[in-house]
């Protein structure tokens, strides 16, 4: 079995950390993915959907110097009052902001500063947590450390988008083998329908947009035993996939002319055939691996090139219901999608790997009330134009997914470690 490198264990949950513990073994695995990367790597923006390494870990100190350090800490000195402007993100009701697309070109102050930055704010952090009101305030710290393990996934989609842009192909990290199980051709496992409770039920931490739970039907369905491989999207390029337009809803077939889609995000057209860039630099396709790097407009054509369709988020809680949200996530070190065991009965690989487009639509659950003041505006106000995926990703921290966990994108968006599994009518 191969050891786990610093970097690694300090992302690790163990699950039963005490405040301080997790507050210090969170902000540290922020700081070992920043490990080995040069200043510059630190400062550029690819694209406006992206944000610079840097940022990042400025933000996320932000979040603990605005929310919980100046409300709750008489005593506490801001250590740099233009920080506020600098590293918002989108929180109006905070104040203005740099904006988002131009975060690329604050190359002052320094990564160097950036670090005393967070140093400063955590030793003041745990001071407070040392005091009588932390118990107090544990639930907007959990939210805090939530919001910072959703930018460690974000760094390193990030990382991968800014490094394909490099003409030299630069490896984040070297690749970490490991033993190749055999192909599974996969099957289709059956769902009873009913009336199902959806969302969170209250125990243990969780966003706001996963509640309130309610109660929806869902009709009996079929759910595949593991995602579309990269083998099968394969054959969905050469029979033309992205040249057929009855297969795409009008905006995808927008975006594939717009921007010149020709197979997922990331994959690369080589004389010896097909190649992906991966943190670990340009690799050979695994075709047995799951796809990914694809927009919801790509899941959705493929689904209907396949004759099937993307579950609903609903129908994809009740397949996940009861399953360890266990799976390759980001402490097996691998930050890739990687060929899964043969699922026997009940659905693989639904944790970890990729994350997985639902044909919902990002919206409100009957009932739900965004919070007061400026941490209401973390989920609720983006719930429009917008799609769910779930299950968590090769990227994403341990023990931060659970089977109500909603991610949400854009639809033609695909920097992320999206993918997807079909479903059809039972």
């Amino acid at each position: 079995m191969q050891q786990r490198s610093a970097a690694q264990s300090a992302i690790i949950d163990r699950g039963d950390d005490r405040l301080d513990e997790h507050f210090e073994r969170v902000r540290s695995g922020s700081t070992a993915l920043a490990q080995g990367l040069s200043p510059e790597d630190q400062v550029v923006q690819s694209m406006p959907d992206s944000s610079p390494v840097k940022w990042h870990l400025a933000h996320t100190t932000w979040f603990f110097e605005t929310f919980l350090l100046k409300p709750n800490l008489p005593s506490y000195e801001p250590f740099d009052s233009s920080f506020g402007y600098l590293f918002n993100s989108y929180y109006e009701a905070v104040g203005t902001r740099h904006p988002r697309a131009a975060r690329g070109l604050v190359t002052r102050p320094g990564i160097a500063e950036v670090m005393a930055y967070r140093e400063h704010v955590d030793t003041e952090m745990l001071r407070l947590l040392a005091g009588a009101a932390a118990d107090t305030l544990k639930p907007l710290v959990t939210l805090g450390l939530a919001h910072e393990e959703q930018h460690q996934e974000l760094i390193l989609m990030d990382l991968l988008h800014l490094f394909s842009c490099n003409p030299l192909a630069p490896a984040y990290r070297p690749v970490r083998t490991r033993l190749q199980p055999d192909p599974d051709a996969g099957r289709w496992i059956a769902f009873d329908g009913g009336i199902v409770g959806i969302g969170h039920d209250g125990k243990g931490f969780a966003f706001d947009n996963e509640g309130p739970r309610h109660d929806a039907l869902v009709r009996p369905f079929r759910l595949f035993s593991r995602p579309v491989t990269n083998g099968e999207w394969r054959i969905f390029i050469a029979e033309g996939g992205y040249r057929t337009p009855t297969l795409w809803l009008a905006d995808g077939w927008a975006a594939v002319n717009a921007q010149g889609w020709e197979a997922p995000g990331y994959w690369r057209q080589r004389d010896q055939g097909w190649t992906q860039f991966t943190l670990m630099g340009e690799v050979p396709l695994d075709d047995t691996a799951p796809v990914c790097h694809v927009s919801y407009y790509e899941a959705d054509a493929f689904a209907r090139w396949a004759g099937k369709r993307l579950p609903t988020e609903f129908e994809w809680e009740v397949a996940a219901r009861g399953l360890p949200a266990v799976g390759n996530m980001i402490g097996s070190g691998l930050l890739r999608p990687v060929t899964g065991e043969p699922a026997l009965d009940a659905p693989g690989q639904m944790f970890g790997d990729v994350w997985e487009w639902t044909s919902s639509a990002y919206a409100a659950y009957p009932g739900f009330r965004p919070a007061t003041g400026a941490v209401g505006e973390y989920n609720g106000k983006f719930m429009a134009n917008q799609f769910v995926l779930r299950g968590g990703c090769c990227a994403t921290p341990e023990r931060h997914v659970r089977a109500t966990y909603r991610n949400f994108f854009y639809p033609h968006q695909r920097w992320m470690f999206a993918g997807l599994r079909l479903a059809e009518d039972a």
